[in-house]
């Protein structure tokens, strides 16, 4: 599986840089996230691994693997691959091109300083919010440089409408700082009290899914499918009812993680009413990639299983969220297995696609190496297969043991039941490193001959640019 660079255009040539900066840091961030994926992995069957270091402690290291994942990887990629569809919809060459440049290398400098926090015990403690507070400020302010391109790109653009994928790339670009700095407000510089706090965290562990790393996800479906493919997208006149869907409904469903909780029970009632409306969401994008998903290519076939894996975590969701399942899969590996196939299944899955595709085009020429590519292709969807057949496994054990069974197990009963399935877990981790590793390999091959990106850069006036796109 390979995809070629035939129709790497002047735009590419010109922003070449910042995005292979922003691409190069997630791919590395990817790496040290699955090493740390692994550790954790390995703690949970086996407690005494790393106990005696207090860095990388269950909580800690857990931790270090969250924000480096979604920080790190999710964040370079999603943001490069994003700003790489709006500028070539766009049809202007990238503008603020050293913006990015200045705030890739701090956002990356503040993800560094979080996992050193985070690891001397400076964790905020909040889901997919675990970044000490003197590092929430400097990623704000990067993000908003990065961010620069892109709203230059759509104030810029050739088409007054748009396409679905400039909808996603701007509504995330957009909806992140909103969540971020509301987070950092109130649960950080003027952290509300009691059980509002709990409210508060999963309102934004769900929005920084629905509302950032899924719309970046479905921007790269939009923009790949059909154009490596060759058909157009049927009912793509639903999209933007899909696109609001999303927006309006996506955060609500937090709500789903507190069912039981001390909570005012409308939240939970809420919660389970928007998984249920989001079920619209999800059937418009089935409806809109039904005949596009294929294998022709390393590219469709990581977007393909990634869509699919979105599909999928979108109608569990939506069943797990009901009160009587909720009662059996609330606090069990299955939350787990559910987030694993979100954020690694769906995201990550689009986003693998989508670097197959964008990364020749930005270099000029084709991968280095074929057979690593397949090689990752291989590993991830094993490892991701595994992974979350193995969690879903786990907590099904987990429920049984505590609700089925007509006196409740003890802990080393339940330890005892789920160890062989977390092994298996373990594995699939293993795989996944590896797979990583091959495509860390292939991307530094790959990049590894181009001279340095200002000169090629300079090279390309913007009266050329012109001439290409006319």
């Amino acid at each position: 599986m390979s995809t070629d660079s035939n129709d790497s255009t002047a735009i590419d040539t010109h922003s070449r840089g910042p995005l292979l900066l922003l691409l190069g840091s997630g791919v590395l961030w990817l790496v040290v996230s699955g090493v740390l994926a692994l550790i954790t992995s390995i703690q949970l069957h086996t407690p005494t691994f790393f106990a005696d270091c207090a860095w990388l402690t269950f909580g800690r290291a857990q931790a270090l693997r969250e924000t480096a994942f979604v920080y790190g990887w999710l964040a370079n990629a999603g943001l490069a691959l994003g700003l790489w569809i709006a500028v070539r919809l766009g049809g202007e060459a990238m503008r603020a091109g050293n913006w990015v440049v200045v705030g890739a290398v701090f956002w990356n400098l503040g993800v560094s300083l979080s996992l050193v926090g985070i690891a001397a015990g400076d964790a905020a403690g909040h889901p997919f919010f675990q970044i000490p507070s003197y590092a929430q400020p400097l990623l704000l302010v990067a993000y908003g440089a990065i961010a620069v391109a892109g709203v230059l790109a759509w104030a810029g653009r050739r088409h007054e409408t748009g396409f679905a994928s400039q909808w996603y790339v701007f509504a995330a670009l957009f909806l992140f700082p909103w969540l971020f700095s509301v987070a950092q407000v109130t649960l950080v510089w003027l952290p509300v009290r009691g059980v509002l706090q709990a409210i508060v965290a999963g309102w934004f562990a769900q929005g920084i899914y629905s509302l950032w790393l899924a719309p970046l996800a479905l921007a790269c479906a939009y923009y790949l499918l059909p154009k490596i493919s060759g058909r157009v997208l049927p009912a793509y006149s639903f999209a933007v009812f899909g696109f609001w869907t999303l927006i309006v409904m996506g955060c609500w469903t937090g709500g789903r993680h507190l069912i039981g909780g001390p909570v005012p029970a409308w939240i939970a009632s809420v919660a389970i009413a928007a998984c249920s409306l989001m079920v619209f969401h999800y059937l418009v994008v089935f409806l809109n990639f039904r005949s596009a998903i294929g294998a022709k290519s390393s590219a469709l076939y990581f977007t393909s299983f990634g869509l699919l894996a979105y599909l999928l975590s979108g109608l569990v969701e939506a069943v797990i969220s009901l009160r009587g399942v909720a009662l059996h899969a609330q606090f069990t590996f299955v939350e787990q297995a559910v987030q694993q196939l979100s954020l690694y299944g769906a995201v990550s899955m689009v986003f693998f696609g989508a670097l197959y595709f964008a990364v020749p085009r930005l270099v000029g020429k084709n991968w280095a190496s074929s057979s690593l590519v397949g090689g990752h292709a291989s590993l991830v969807t094993v490892g991701v297969v595994l992974l979350v057949v193995a969690l879903t496994a786990a907590g099904v054990a987990q429920s049984h043991m505590m609700f089925g069974a007509t006196q409740p197990a003890k802990f080393a009963e339940v330890a005892s039941a789920t160890r062989p399935w977390l092994l298996v877990a373990t594995a699939a981790q293993v795989a996944l490193l590896l797979g990583n590793l091959m495509l860390l390999v292939n991307f530094a091959q790959t990049v590894a001959a181009l001279v340095p990106f200002r000169a090629a850069a300079n090279s390309v006036s913007r009266p050329a640019l012109k001439s290409v796109l006319s």
